[in-house]
């Protein structure tokens, strides 16, 4: 068996402090999930509920060897300091943009995680030649904030978000689907700690979250809107009275206190957002709206899948950034 300290070094080697294990392959949320399935709240996020929501039911029904899970938390609240202080500076023009977007050197985050979940694999192959290893990002039939959750490494928010008492909510969950039993570490399973705080809900303008259930309603959410719709259609309503989000949403996660109190405890790099940020920082967070819109609108789709290429911005394409920014000339 492969021992903590072990796991803890190679992680160390790749700048990452939080994580868990769990040997359990079913999830503990899976009713949960139907519901919310069944009662279509997943709006325009489809391949929530298609197929691959049965293949969500079991681990192995992705990994039929697996043994055990090596879960890991890819920390990004430093960005989100950082992007506070910018969005306060005189430099802004008021757009704000989900501060993953930066967070992972702005390269889209499934490709900065999968090499780092690569190169961990690898380097536990070394300490046991026998290891077999599959990675799991949001892109796999799993339900990985379940498996997180089941490894210890925070709650659910009532916003639905992870929550972790030493890096808040500001993390992507990726995972590596072991074929062998690894020790965990020593953290215990986490509690609740959201207490009777409603924060996340009372400052979101769309009303996304349904507090009961702890669940979003997708058509309602703002990330839904700006990332997930591609062509023109109606905003949610309450969009209105967001504070200039154009690409995803981190307004639940802003007001969360345990968000805020990383804040007020480390000190921020003002730094750290415009040097990984710089390429969205110079072309949409500067400048007057009707000047991006214009310079998109005379952008072929092609030019902007080359400028945005390998980045979160290629998601959403030329036409539902428009579609996005346009809510903002008046």
């Amino acid at each position: 068996m492969i021992k903590r300290d072990d796991i803890q070094n190679i992680l160390n080697g790749q700048g990452l402090k939080v994580w868990g294990v769990v040997s359990e392959s079913k999830p503990k949320s899976l009713d949960r999930f139907k519901k919310w399935v069944s009662d279509g709240l997943y709006g325009a996020l489809g391949y929530l509920a298609d197929e691959r929501a049965i293949k969500r039911e079991d681990l192995k029904n992705y990994y039929p060897d697996i043994k055990s899970t090596l879960v890991i938390a890819f920390d990004y609240s430093h960005i989100a300091r950082s992007a506070k202080k910018f969005y306060e500076s005189s430099e802004s023009n008021g757009l704000k943009i989900a501060n993953y977007v930066v967070g992972f050197k702005g390269r889209d985050y499934h490709y900065e995680v999968r090499d780092k979940l690569q190169a961990i694999g690898e380097e536990l192959q070394k300490l046991d030649p026998n290891l077999e290893f599959k990675f799991s990002l949001d892109t796999q039939p799993i339900l990985e904030r379940d498996f997180a959750y089941q490894s210890g490494l925070g709650w659910y928010g009532k916003n639905s978000m992870l929550i972790n008492r030493h890096i808040g909510s500001y993390f992507i969950i990726g995972s590596l689907l072991l074929n062998k039993e690894v020790e965990a570490p020593n953290d215990k399973f986490e509690t609740d700690h959201c207490g009777q705080c409603t924060r996340c809900a009372d400052a979101c303008p769309t009303d996304a979250i349904d507090l009961e259930k702890r669940t979003i309603v997708a058509d309602k959410c703002i990330s839904t809107f700006t990332i997930e719709h591609f062509k023109d259609i109606q905003a949610p309503e309450g969009f209105d009275k967001a504070r200039g989000e154009f690409f995803g949403c981190d307004i639940c996660q802003d007001v969360c206190p345990w968000n805020k109190r990383l804040e007020r405890k480390l000190e921020s790099d003002s730094e750290a957002f415009k040097e990984s940020g710089r390429q969205f920082i110079d072309f949409f967070l500067t400048r007057p709206v009707d000047e991006i819109i214009n310079d998109l609108e005379a952008m072929s789709n092609r030019e902007y899948r080359r400028q945005f290429k390998g980045t979160p911005l290629e998601r959403t394409g030329r036409v539902g950034m428009l579609k996005n920014l346009r809510y903002y000339l008046d």
